[in-house]
């Protein structure tokens, strides 16, 4: 027990009814005040052999997944799905099993400290002195010149700082991730808002449909909510629908998902739109009647010439379309990551209406929104990160506050974000590890690790039940860091005035009890309570707070086929004679490079580890005179980079691929100096909604006559048949 908290008071919240469960278990609010100790000082309910469980969030993405962790003497062990939670049910990825790596990871940023930027040493500065810097930075700084950048895997912070700046005036807080860049999430909302009406994220029902079309969305690895969808396409095979279900995947280069699928079909990219809208008019002319407006102006023979793809195979597709129940049409990732990503998600959304799916099941539903939620909020555009980049560079903004996310490594260099820092006077980072845009700070007040966090994060898709995801520690803080949420509303109170009356809390718990508090008096949950209290112990026992009934609603189709929709071919920046198709790596994502479980996890198709390589087709590489591990220059408009040559024959082959994940130049001893980053090769070009076209760029490969081998778990002989044959 803490000092100010004693035995008797311990055993007297112990008994408040039905949170005595959840307290003895680490899970009630009693739980922030006991100290998890290693086993020469055990608190009393703790015993040697005996593991205790705690319900939190993973935070590896910003799906919300729930978990349960396992600790045994003060320390956690192991990490589990949360099997009540209605999201995963209790599976996680390899991410979400690795989140202990984050926690034990010896680079993490132990205190407070200030450097000069750039420069890898710091001096360590107490938490009093780092309080009083973030009250200052407030106080001494018009509202207009001082901003936030926010992650997209902490929702109870963005609340936070919204309420700040929605009182004082302060710039709105700016949210990104490079997962969302990468999933086109501003794409696909667009797309819903002009079909629909309504802004929101589209829920597609993968579990109960009988056939489904999937135009760039790698759902099985990092698209959205890999999870929820993997769950769902179990149920496409089997579970749900009791008949093995049909997938078909179109992408120029196989991924997981199309590894998985029934078909294969690598279709020249930026044919997308005119490929859907094909399948639309073929399906609709089998039916009869006359032809909607919205297919009348599409030609099915020139998309099949411009594609790639025969006429007969959209021939059959059509019927699929035309005569079958439950069949599903999902567009995303690297067919949305292009000048006409905004037509093909339209085109692909609508040949949902084809289908007659649209709020049945199989089909397309709009997710609902979490509890504590009035209206779908996404995470800015990479558009819209180059604006704040430019009023950063133009000195517009005087202090910047970075939480969550690490811009100078995540965006596209063409951005030159690190640069924009230059025009910012005071730059405050609260990053809980040592990467680029940390070391691009002035400060470093390090946040606790979300093993050791409080908060929630909302399900913005893959759940059909309105959902919360909460969050607690699972070990007292291994190190001098502290909860940014208290970090800002200490300094709030210290700033005084409207600083001090936006944020009146004693610290973070305080607050997330403010923002849950409302839940009580909401009908449908599957659990109430009539204190808070007790309400809160059973929302930490639990993982969070969900509603019980189907909670999607059904998008508003009533004009879908009367919109003239159209099929512009993709422009392509850049004068090579290669596609570029960078991906995210399904292992590492934007931020696992610095745990070595996750580098040592093979690719699951290259099974490569360790390092960033090229995928070219190996017809291609004959031409070029190309062999595995060669060392080859990818140059493009924006840059070039250096890496070994993977020949990887489920590629078209005038198409190369770059897995996104290393390249970092910070991060700790297991990311930093290894492989590269894809995005140095991405310019600014953008799609009618704002996102990057990450996959409209068009490169050129240049030998070096070095050779790199790379890191497999597979043999060659196994792939390739080298060495067959001859005698060792």
């Amino acid at each position: 027990m803490t000092d100010n908290f004693s035995r008797r008071d311990f055993l007297k919240l112990a008994g408040v009814g039905a949170a005595t469960s959840a307290i003895l278990t680490g899970c009630g609010p009693a739980s922030r005040y006991v100290k998890r100790e290693p086993y020469m000082e055990m608190p009393e309910y703790t015993y040697n052999g005996l593991s205790t469980y705690y319900a939190t969030t993973c935070r590896e993405c910003a799906a919300g997944c729930g978990l349960v962790v396992r600790t045994s003497q003060g320390r956690a062990i192991k990490t589990e799905g949360n099997a009540n939670h209605p999201l995963n049910l209790g599976k996680t990825c390899a991410r979400g099993q690795a989140t202990l790596h984050g926690l034990y990871n010896p680079d993490r940023v132990t205190d407070p400290i200030q450097r000069k930027r750039g420069n890898a040493s710091a001096t360590a500065v107490d938490w009093d002195s780092a309080t009083q810097t973030v009250a200052d930075a407030l106080k001494n700084n018009k509202p207009s010149e001082i901003a936030f950048l926010l992650g997209t895997t902490s929702d109870h912070l963005f609340d936070l700082v919204a309420d700040l700046s929605a009182q004082t005036g302060i710039n709105p807080p700016v949210r990104f991730g490079a997962l969302s860049m990468f999933e086109s999430r501003a794409t696909l909302a667009k797309a819903a808002e002009n079909l629909f009406g309504e802004s929101g994220m589209p829920f597609f029902d993968l579990g109960g449909a009988q056939a489904v079309f999937s135009f760039g969305a790698n759902f099985l690895e990092t698209w959205l909510s890999p999870v929820s969808y993997t769950r769902g396409f179990a149920g496409l095979r089997e579970a749900l629908t009791k008949k093995r279900g049909t997938l078909v995947q179109f992408e120029s280069r196989m991924s997981s998902t199309a590894g998985k699928a029934d078909e294969w079909i690598p279709l020249v990219p930026g044919t997308e739109a005119l490929v859907a809208l094909a399948i639309g008019r073929l399906a609709l002319e089998l039916r009869g009647g006359p032809l909607p407006r919205a297919f009348s102006d599409i030609d099915p023979k020139s998309a099949a010439s411009k594609s790639g793809i025969k006429l007969e195979t959209l021939e059959r597709y059509a019927e699929m379309f035309a005569n079958s129940a439950g069949v599903l049409a999902i567009p995303g990732g690297a067919a949305l990551g292009q000048t006409n990503g905004l037509a093909v998600a339209e085109a692909v959304l609508t040949l949902n209406a084809v289908a007659d799916n649209f709020g049945k099941p199989g089909g397309v539903f709009f997710s609902p929104l979490a509890p504590n939620q009035a209206m779908y909020q996404r995470s800015a555009s990479v558009k819209e990160m180059q604006d704040f980049t430019k009023k950063l560079a133009d000195g517009k903004i005087k202090v910047l506050f970075v939480h969550g996310v690490n811009p100078v490594f995540e965006l596209p260099a063409a951005l030159e974000f690190k640069k924009a820092l230059e025009g910012v006077e005071q730059v405050i980072s609260f990053s809980t590890f040592p990467d680029e845009t940390a070391l691009e700070s002035d400060y470093v007040f390090p946040d606790h690790h979300s093993l050791e966090s409080w908060g929630y994060q909302r399900v913005a898709t893959g759940s059909n039940q309105s959902a919360l995801s909460g969050s607690q520690p699972v070990v007292s803080p291994f190190y001098n860091t502290r909860a940014t949420a208290d970090v800002l509303i200490a300094a709030a109170q210290l700033a005084g005035g409207k600083f001090a009356a936006a944020l009146p809390f004693k610290d973070e718990v305080e607050f997330l009890q403010s923002k849950i508090a409302p839940l009580m008096s909401q009908s449908g949950g599957f659990f109430s309570a009539a204190d808070l209290p007790t309400f809160m112990a059973y929302f930490q026992q639990y993982g969070g707070w969900w509603q019980t009934a189907d909670s999607r609603t059904v998008p508003n189709t009533a004009d879908i086929f009367n919109r003239s929709l159209k099929a512009p071919e993709a422009e392509f920046a850049g004068e090579g004679e290669f596609f570029f198709m960078p991906f995210v790596s399904p292992t590492l994502a934007e931020a696992g490079a610095n745990k070595p479980w996750l580098q040592e996890l093979p690719d699951p198709t290259t099974t490569v580890m360790w390092n960033t390589w090229v995928e070219i087709n190996p017809e291609t590489a004959h031409e070029l005179g190309l062999e595995d591990d060669d060392v080859v220059k990818i140059i493009s408009e924006a840059g070039e980079l250096e890496l070994p040559v993977y020949r990887y024959p489920a590629i078209r082959p005038d198409t190369i691929a770059i897995p996104f994940g290393q390249g970092h130049t910070a991060y700790g001893r297991y990311a930093e100096g290894r492989g590269a980053n894809p995005t140095d090769l991405l310019g600014g070009h953008f799609n009618e909604a704002g996102d990057l076209a990450f996959a409209g760029m068009k490169v050129k490969i240049e030998k070096t006559g070095r050779k790199q081998p790379l890191s497999r778990l597979e043999s060659l002989m196994g792939v390739y048949g080298v060495g067959l044959g001859e005698e060792h």
